[in-house]
């Protein structure tokens, strides 16, 4: 039976507590954490201790931020990194897993134009293995882990796919870095969303969950058991995060998530 978690800004309630307490009464066995920059997630930290003292389970943080460690530009490369290190930092604190993120995002996409990118594929390669060996080695030394999160084309150049993803990871060699795959961004770039999951299966750390047209899941035509199956034919015993958008009624649908999750997964 897979392990459900909700991202935090879609639960109803003004603190975690409050969140919590509607998260379990929906079925959900934890909440993941938006880590915003400029330090922001690492200033909660009370209000994050608080929580964990009142039991609030919070395993995970997906990062929220509107640079990333492939960006262009070096400075904007450096804060990101020094970005994702504090929220790994801060996840180790509370006991949790780790943080995902992608490589970039809006950043650049060949599919739009101009079409071309301002730097070669070998050097995004360099950035990309750069940061993430050393993100990987901050986690290692945290006792957690960095998850990789390949997004559509639209909305990255770089890492689309999983194999990308793992080719990366195991040439920088760290096993603090996974792939933290997302359903949503894996309907639109594999061929074979299950076969894909199956192929990188050791790799995997985290999953995100929304359907294919970005709303919860059920809302949309994403093969839910064929996708369910094969992360528990790769022995993925994770979480199932829901990061998505809602339609109908926020609170109706915010609930549905983990009972839909069982029902597909059979």
């Amino acid at each position: 039976m897979f392990k459900t978690a909700c991202q935090e800004q879609l639960l109803p309630g003004d603190t975690l507590q409050q969140k919590w307490e509607f998260a379990r009464e929906a079925g959900y066995d934890a909440i993941e954490l938006r880590g915003k920059g400029d330090f922001h997630f690492r200033d909660r930290l009370p209000e994050l201790r608080r929580a964990q003292a009142d039991g609030v389970v919070m395993p995970t943080v997906c990062v929220d931020m509107l640079h990333f460690f492939g960006a262009f530009d070096p400075d904007l490369r450096r804060d990101a990194v020094a970005q994702m290190k504090s929220q790994l930092s801060v996840i180790a604190e509370l006991g949790g897993l780790g943080a995902q993120t992608p490589a970039s995002y809006g950043m650049f996409s060949r599919r739009l134009p101009p079409f071309e990118p301002p730097r070669s594929e070998e050097e995004d390669r360099e950035v990309l293995l750069k940061g993430l060996a050393e993100l990987g080695e901050h986690a290692r030394a945290e006792g957690v882990t960095l998850f990789l999160e390949p997004l559509n084309r639209y909305e990255d150049h770089m890492v689309n796919r999983l194999e990308q993803a793992a080719e990366l990871i195991r040439t920088v060699g760290l096993d603090s870095v996974r792939i933290g795959i997302d359903s949503y961004h894996m309907n639109i770039e594999e061929t074979d969303p299950a076969a894909a999951v199956l192929a990188v299966a050791p790799l995997i750390g985290h999953a995100q969950v929304s359907d294919s047209n970005r709303f919860q899941p059920g809302a949309g035509h994403l093969d839910w058991p064929a996708w369910l199956g094969a992360l528990d034919a790769a022995g993925y015993d994770g979480y199932l995060a829901a990061e998505c958008r809602l339609t109908g009624d926020p609170v109706d649908a915010v609930r549905s998530v983990p009972a839909f999750l069982h029902r597909a997964a059979g």
